[in-house]
Formats: C-alpha cells, structure tokens, sequence
C-alpha cells in the first residue's frame, strides 16, 4: 500500500511537469540550461527566505505560539516576494543573455525567443518548488506508520500531491505572464502575479482544511492558464483552427 502511495502521489505531482519537461525542453540543450538556471534562482530565493526565517526564529521566544504562528506567516509571505524578486532578475539577466545571442548569431537573430524563456523559465521554477514541497512528503508514505491513526486527515498525501501539481503548473504561468508584463512594461501585471502568488501562498496555510484551499487554487490555476495562453500569442481564432483541424482529420481518417 506505501508503494502505492508513493507512486501514485509521485505521478500526479510530477507527471505533467515531467511530461512538459520531455516534449518541449530535452531535445534543446539551451532550453535545458535555462531551465535548470531558474530552478537554481528559485533555490537562492528559498535559501535567503529560510535564512531570514531562521534567525526570526531563534531571536523570539520559542514558546509564544501566536508568534511563531505569525513568523510562519511573515516567512511565507517574504519568501514568495522574494521568488517574485528573484523572478524579475532572472527575466533581467535572460533579456541580457538573449541580446547576446542575437549578437553573435550569423542571422542576427536569437535562437530563442523571450516567450520561449518564459515558459522554460516558469517551469524551472515549478519544478524545484514542487521537488521541495513534496519530497519529504514521498518519503514519509513509504512508511512506517498509518495516517489518520490519530484522527488526522487521510487525505494527507493525495491532497499535498494536488497542492504541487497546482504551484508546479501556476510557476509555469506566472513565469510566462510575468515576462510578457516586463516585455511590454505593464507593471500591474507584475503586481498582479505577485498578488495571487501571494494569496495562493496564504490558501495553503488553512491545510488541513482542504475544502477551503485546494478548490480556490485550482480556480486560479485554471484563470493563469487562460492568461498565459493570451499573453504567449494565442488567440480564440488559433483554437478554433485546431479544432477545425481536428475534426477535418478525424473525418478523413473515418
């Protein structure tokens, strides 16, 4: 039954993202790089927040739990502002790197375009948020021990697996929209991503609770999705072409 878990849990956490990962990333080796550099910024903005964390913790009275509770929320809410921050100066560092490479390039042209960035970027970034949240996670269902036992949720590991499929694929939108809102200077979009993160961020503090977290963030998941699909050039007109398309093969093979 662990193992069951264990896979299970595993698959849905990070099959699409893997699956993302081998269709559209590992056959480019630069799409590689930049991937595995925004998973490294994402490991920095993590290191700096837990380190800011950690010495709030040992400066304050380890035994006042309304304090440590509203620390655990201050270092929730200053670590998704730094990721975001993070973010922006990776989007920064990849515009440098992509005039660069138009530079030097015979066409004179870079090889990759910035929205191409975005989304490998994004998905950098889910991926090392998702391998975090739900690795200790995968290690406990392989056991000892019975959940629920004491009268916590048996649900435990299926919802956490849910919570890192949504924030692996909401990096991936916020990457793309984040981008387009410093390409085209729209700062609310910034402030927008940043915002929902933000709330996204605080849903999961109402684990376990599960009723009242994972159904919102779903719902914005699904909203970033429609967003990112708009901001990285696709229209209503491209969805009903491949639509058409589909039904015109679907029939000829009939």
């Amino acid at each position: 039954m662990t193992a069951a878990v264990f896979f299970g849990c595993a698959f849905i956490a990070f099959g699409p993202a893997f699956s993302l990962f081998i269709f559209t990333i590992a056959k480019d080796p630069l799409r590689v790089i930049i991937l595995i550099a925004g998973a490294f910024f994402w490991l920095v903005s993590l290191l700096l927040s837990s380190l800011v964390w950690f010495i709030a913790m040992k400066a304050t009275n380890a035994q006042d739990l309304t304090l440590q509770k509203g620390l655990l929320i201050f270092g929730c809410m200053f670590s998704v502002i730094l990721q975001e921050v993070f973010r922006f100066g990776y989007y920064r560092l990849l515009r440098k790197a992509n005039e660069g490479l138009a530079a030097i390039s015979e066409e004179e042209s870079s090889p990759i375009s910035v929205r191409e960035m975005a989304y490998v970027a994004g998905l950098g970034f889910g991926i090392m948020s998702g391998a975090f949240s739900m690795i200790n996670t995968l290690s406990d269902s392989l056991g000892p021990g019975t959940v629920g036992m004491f009268g916590d949720s048996q649900y435990y590991f299926i919802t956490s697996a849910l919570m890192t499929l949504a924030l692996t694929l909401l990096h991936t939108f916020w990457g793309v929209v984040f981008f387009d809102g410093c390409e085209s200077k729209r700062w609310w979009v910034i402030a927008a991503v940043l915002c929902l993160h933000l709330v996204v961020s605080g849903l999961s503090l109402l684990n376990p609770f599960y009723v009242a977290s994972i159904p919102p963030v779903y719902v914005i998941m699904l909203l970033m999705a429609v967003w990112a699909f708009f901001s990285s050039g696709g229209s209503l007109h491209n969805l009903t072409l491949l639509w058409t398309c589909k039904r015109s093969n679907a029939e000829t093979s009939s």
